[in-house]
């Protein structure tokens, strides 16, 4: 059993959704033919993908179903995180009785063999050059309040697992980076701390110009790691194995 992550697949498999992704460069070219050959070469069935965000390029539900019926028949487990572009996602409800293999988390957590994932969105951090009081203040306070949710719901199962003898490795995933362009700490670094996260994963960030805007490595004890699809070359990214 391994987990991997890769984040913004930006599909548009859907009749009514046209969103070609090579206007933006030659990493796009042919990008979903590339993820699709380099997935089923490195994840088995029995492992787990991490999707941290901008899934599809639908508007509502229908729109996406056929990106994700297209990620369902990959092999694997998918952990999915909504994205800003996500603007397809609906209810909990209607979305996890759609694909067996296709989770979702929202305010909660996902369990795993040995391994439980948490997240939230996330949004653009105080301190960041495009971070603006009267339009972001609110929506980072509301996605630090779903992040803080999801680490509850992760603390539980992890606590029910220890009561079975286990130690899960727990995974934190956020689709904005999780601090600003200068990587200094925020509330979403301290509630991954506290939760105890070994590693954290995070998309968004697309060209090497942006890259390097979110954090990488060590930072407060768990590993941060960019992984959007055109930063990996559409190769889903080995977390824990």
């Amino acid at each position: 059993m391994s987990v991997f992550a890769i984040a913004d697949l930006h599909l548009s498999f859907g009749d009514t959704v046209d969103k070609p992704m090579d206007v933006f460069g030659p990493a796009w070219e042919g990008y979903a033919e590339k993820l699709k050959k380099n997935w089923e070469e490195c994840v088995a069935p029995g492992d787990t993908v991490i999707i941290p965000g901008d899934v599809s390029w639908g508007l509502h539900l229908d729109e996406a179903l056929a990106d994700l019926a297209w990620i369902d028949a990959l092999p694997g487990t998918k952990v999915l995180i909504r994205g800003n572009h996500d603007l397809w996602w609906s209810s909990m409800a209607k979305m996890r009785k759609l694909f067996d293999s296709v989770k979702f988390i929202q305010n909660d957590a996902y369990m795993g063999d040995g391994f439980v994932v948490m997240g939230s969105r996330g949004w653009i951090c105080p301190g960041d050059g495009h971070f603006s009081e009267a339009d972001d203040r609110k929506i980072y306070t509301r996605e630090v309040m779903r992040l803080e949710m999801s680490a509850a719901a992760a603390s539980k199962l992890v606590t029910e697992a220890r009561e079975r003898g286990e130690e899960p490795v727990l995974i934190g995933a956020m689709h904005f980076p999780p601090t600003n362009e200068k990587k200094q700490p925020s509330e979403f670094t301290e509630i991954f701390g506290t939760a105890g996260c070994k590693a954290v994963v995070y998309g968004h960030l697309h060209g090497e110009h942006a890259f390097y805007n979110g954090p990488y490595g060590d930072y407060d004890g768990a590993e941060y790691m960019l992984c959007s699809l055109d930063k990996l070359q559409c190769t889903p990214k080995l977390i824990l194995e």
